[in-house]
C-alpha cells in the first residue's frame, strides 16, 4: 500500500529553511509535495521556486511585489496572491497536510495560529511563536489535536530522543550551542564588533536574523523558552552547553541518570525531513558523520555573564506573562538595528534589558494583549535606538 503523499504549505520559501524544505521535497518526490510557497519581499527568488516546483498558491507578502510574481506566472496554472492576511487566510486550506512555519520573527504568530485551529500539523521553525504565546499555542495545539513537529535542529534532537519515552519523565534536557563566531571573547571585544564579524557563524548556514541571534546567544535563549513550551519543562529543567563542533545536537536526561544523545552532522536538512516524514524515517543521501573525524568533542558551560541575552531569556521564562513577548519584540527591533550599523553589538541587551523594565507586564495574556505587547514593545525599542549615542558609531572605522 502506497503511502499518500503530503501536501506541504512552506510559510517563508525563500529563506534559508524555505529553500532547504525545498530541497527535501525535491529530493522525495513521491513523499511530499509543495502546495503552497510564501516569501515575504524575494520576489525574484520566490518567482523561481514557483516555476521549479509549480505550487497550487504562491503568495508575496510585499502587496508592491504583487503584480511582478502575477506576470511572471501567468503561463504556469499557479494561484498567486499578495499581502499577509491571505497567508492567515490560505493556511486553512482544506488540502494543506503540514504548515511548516519558517517566516522571520513574529510574523509566524497568527498564521500559526489559523493554521492549528484549522486542524494542520505544525512543522514549527519559527521558534518565535512559542517564545511569544507558548501557552496559547499548546493549548490551541491540544484542544485541535494537532502535533507540533520541531524544526529547530536542537528541539528535533530532544523530539528524536524522547521517542519510545512516553512514559518515563525527563529529569532535564541539554541544549547545545556551538557558542557562534565571539565564542571565549571578552566584553570588550564584543564592544567593537561589527554585522560583518556577526554574521560569519562557523558551523551553520542560516539567515542574517538568526545568524545575530546566535552571535549574541540569543537565539539560544529563545530556544530555552521554546523548550518549555514544546516539552513540558520548567526552567530549572533546561540547560544549555556550549558545544563548538555542533555535531551533538541536544540531549536529554531521564530521572535514572540515563541520558540520551541525538548526533549528526550540521545539516538542517535532517531535521525538517523529519518533521515532515515523522513518524516515520527516510533514506537519504546525506553526508555521514564519521567518529574518526572528530576525536575530540568538547563542551563548555555557556558564559551569562558575557553575552546576557541567555541570562535574561531565563529571567522572562522564569516571569512568564507577556515577558518573553516583550524580549523578543526588542530583540527584533535590537538586531534589524545592529544590521543597518545603527546600535552596537552590546547595545542589542541594553535595548532589551530596559524594554523588560519598562514595558507593562501582564500575568496572563491573551492573543490581544500578545499583538499589543508586541506593538508597544517595537515602538518603545525604536525610539531608544533614535535616543542611543551609539547611533553615530562609524563602525568603518573598525
Amino acid at each position: 500500500m502506497s503511502t499518500p503523499i503530503k501536501n506541504i504549505a512552506i510559510l517563508g520559501s525563500t529563506g534559508s529553511i524555505g529553500t532547504q524544505t525545498l530541497d527535501v521535497i525535491k529530493d522525495n518526490p513521491g513523499l511530499f509535495r509543495a502546495f503552497m510557497i510564501t516569501g515575504f519581499t524575494n520576489s525574484y527568488l520566490l518567482i523561481q521556486q514557483a516555476i521549479a516546483f509549480v505550487p497550487e498558491y504562491v503568495i508575496i507578502c510585499n502587496e508592491e511585489k504583487y503584480a511582478e510574481v502575477k506576470a511572471a506566472l501567468s503561463h504556469l496554472p499557479i494561484k498567486v496572491l499578495g499581502g499577509y492576511e491571505a497567508i492567515k487566510d490560505m493556511v486553512t486550506h482544506q488540502d494543506i497536510d503540514i504548515v511548516l512555519t519558517a517566516m522571520v520573527g513574529f510574523a509566524g504568530l497568527e498564521p500559526t495560529i489559523n493554521a492549528i485551529k484549522a486542524g494542520k500539523d505544525i512543522a514549527l521553525a519559527n521558534k518565535e511563536t512559542l517564545v511569544v504565546a507558548g501557552e496559547l499555542i499548546t493549548e490551541l495545539a491540544k484542544e485541535h489535536n494537532v502535533k507540533i513537529l520541531p524544526v529547530d535542529s536542537e528541539h528535533s534532537a530532544i523530539f528524536q530522543c524522547l521517542v519510545g519515552e512516553e512514559n518515563n519523565p525527563i529529569e532535564k534536557i541539554i541544549l547545545t550551542a556551538s557558542g557562534g563566531p565571539f565564542r571565549g571573547k571578552t566584553t570588550e571585544f564584543l564592544a567593537g564588533v561589527t554585522r560583518e564579524h556577526a554574521l560569519k557563524h562557523p558551523n551553520w548556514v542560516m539567515g542574517a536574523k538568526i545568524t545575530i541571534d546566535s552571535a549574541s546567544l540569543m537565539n539560544k535563549g529563545l530556544e530555552v523558552i521554546e523548550a518549555k513550551w514544546l516539552f513540558g519543562l520548567e526552567a530549572e529543567q533546561i540547560d544549555v552547553i556550549v558545544h563548538p563542533q555542533s555535531i551533538v545536537h541536544s540531549l536529554v536526561q531521564f530521572e535514572d541518570g540515563s541520558i540520551k544523545a541525538q548526533m549528526g552532522l550540521p545539516d538542517m536538512k535532517l531535521p525538517i525531513q523529519y518533521a515532515l516524514s515523522y513518524p516515520n524515517r527516510v533514506k537519504n543521501n546525506f553526508k555521514r558523520f564519521d567518529f574518526v573525524n572528530y576525536p575530540n568533542l568538547t563542551f563548555e558551560k555557556a558564559d551569562m555573564d558575557t553575552f546576557r541575552n541567555l541570562k535574561m531569556a531565563y529571567e522572562a521564562l522564569n516571569r512568564k506573562g507577556n515577558m518573553p513577548c516583550i524580549v523578543n519584540a526588542a530583540n527584533e527591533v535590537a538586531v534589524a538595528a545592529f544590521l543597518k550599523n545603527e546600535v552596537g553589538f552590546l547595545a542589542m541587551s541594553d535595548i532589551i534589558e530596559t524594554c523588560m523594565a519598562r514595558i507593562a507586564y501582564v500575568a496572563q495574556p491573551t492573543l490581544a494583549d500578545y499583538l499589543n505587547t508586541d506593538k508597544e514593545t517595537r515602538i518603545f525599542a525604536q525610539n531608544l535606538i533614535m535616543q542611543m549615542p551609539l547611533k553615530a558609531y562609524d563602525f568603518n572605522e573598525k
